[in-house]
């Protein structure tokens, strides 16, 4: 491992929390379950100019689901359940409308292949027979057969959660704390918001609100059953713990939670993402990164954007964390993680090729596509040059291929998917397919 760059890391921070206003962030790496870089940057509330520390508490949105499927691996372990069993096996009241819920395996939840698309949050729902129930009566249009297309589904992947206390007998909550916080040391992270008032050092959320995009406070989402997917606030101090879990660097204790051998089918390629990126059980790979493996999930919420993730054959871990939501968090994460590699801070993984897509093709796009969770795009066409327009703003992009279109500003790609019909039924914008609307 070559020698951290941390003053150019540090500077690089400054500046992209100053482009994107952005009020605190803190950033951790260790090695080896060693910690060799911690820091807090800006602060966690505006008003009172308190400081970030690598003990401050952020949400952690979406990394929450790793904390999910370890918990699953450690029962594959210890022989409890199988990831090849059906999902009905343990919940016998699973139902679903828009196609056979029979079909549907525990390790289909866990890489979001189900074939439900996103559905219409229901948060106000806390236990999980609620969840089940709405998912027996609500309507949807199925994206295929399990296992053959990718897309988060948030109602699907809870289930993950309900499974949890229908085998060990215990709340999900409380499983989790027990078995996977409790032993790691995690003492600052918490899937309570009751706990949250209590603790010291937390981060207040801030979002764009209104016409003028104001800088605004934000309350914690409550989230209900999503917790399973979303619920745990944490610190970067913290997520190194859990990230030694992965890497084998954890101590004696830590490595008896759930080896990191059983483990290691959470990052295997399930499902291709990009060229370059595919998605396992709760974790996104990267295969070949400057010769390396990158293994990352990203969250978002109100007042979050987070990443966590590991370089398995280097022992490294990397946490970042903020209290502003819709920021390209990745980048400092990828730019942490390339100081401790002694890349250049800038490196990313090649750009999508460039491709001369023709009038006809792009037609073959063009539209309105939406899910019931909220997601909305609308493709048009403006002097010969795709524009996406999603949630009323508009984005220039570029063609990578004729089934590819790539946001120019962030390289994010927009998958398009077609069956008989001459036109593009769906796209997958981000983690979440839409469905074109007619």
């Amino acid at each position: 491992m070559e020698r951290l760059q941390t003053t150019e890391l540090a500077h690089y921070i400054e500046t992209f929390m100053e482009e994107h206003s952005v009020p605190g962030l803190a950033v951790a790496l260790s090695l080896h379950g060693q910690t060799i870089y911690a820091k807090g940057f800006g602060v966690r509330d505006l008003d009172t100019k308190e400081p970030v520390t690598p003990e401050t508490v952020f949400g952690i949105a979406s990394v929450t689901k790793s904390f999910t499927a370890a918990a699953i691996m450690q029962l594959v372990h210890e022989g409890k359940l199988s990831l090849d069993d059906p999902v009905n096996k343990y919940l016998p009241s699973f139902r679903l409308t828009g196609c056979d819920a029979g079909k549907i395996q525990i390790r289909h939840l866990l890489s979001h292949t189900s074939g439900v698309p996103p559905l219409l949050r229901k948060e106000e729902l806390i236990q999980f027979h609620e969840h089940l129930d709405y998912l027996a009566h609500v309507e949807f249009a199925a994206l295929g057969e399990p296992g053959q297309y990718f897309s988060y589904a948030n109602d699907m992947f809870l289930l993950l959660g309900a499974i949890i206390e229908r085998v060990t007998g215990r709340l999900y909550r409380r499983y989790m704390t027990e078995r996977l916080l409790e032993p790691l040391g995690m003492h600052r992270s918490t899937f309570s918001l009751d706990e949250v008032a209590r603790l010291s050092n937390v981060s207040t959320p801030y979002a764009r609100r209104g016409a003028n995009q104001q800088m605004t406070k934000v309350a914690w989402p409550t989230l209900g059953n999503y917790e399973v997917g979303g619920g745990i606030r944490s610190s970067v101090e913290d997520l190194l713990a859990y990230g030694s879990l992965y890497v084998g660097g954890g101590s004696d204790q830590q490595q008896e939670i759930v080896p990191a051998k059983g483990l290691a089918p959470m990052w295997q390629p399930v499902h291709r993402l990009t060229k370059d990126a595919w998605y396992g059980y709760a974790l996104k790979t990267t295969t070949d990164y400057a010769g390396v493996t990158l293994v990352e999930h990203g969250g978002g919420q109100p007042g979050v954007s987070s990443n966590f993730g590991f370089v398995p054959e280097k022992g490294l871990v990397c946490v970042v964390l903020s209290n502003m939501e819709n920021v390209p968090i990745r980048k400092v994460w990828l730019a942490a993680v390339n100081a401790a590699l002694g890349l250049p801070l800038a490196h990313k993984e090649p750009d999508a090729p460039l491709y001369q897509i023709d009038g006809e093709e792009l037609d073959k796009l063009v539209g309105t596509y939406a899910c019931a969770e909220g997601g909305h795009l609308r493709l048009f066409v403006r002097e010969g040059v795709p524009v996406a327009d999603v949630a009323g703003t508009e984005f220039a992009l570029r063609a990578a291929a004729s089934d590819t279109l790539i946001f120019t500003d962030s390289e994010l790609p927009l998958r398009f998917f077609f069956k008989a019909d001459r036109r593009a039924w769906a796209v997958l914008l981000g983690m979440r397919m839409l469905q074109r609307v007619e």
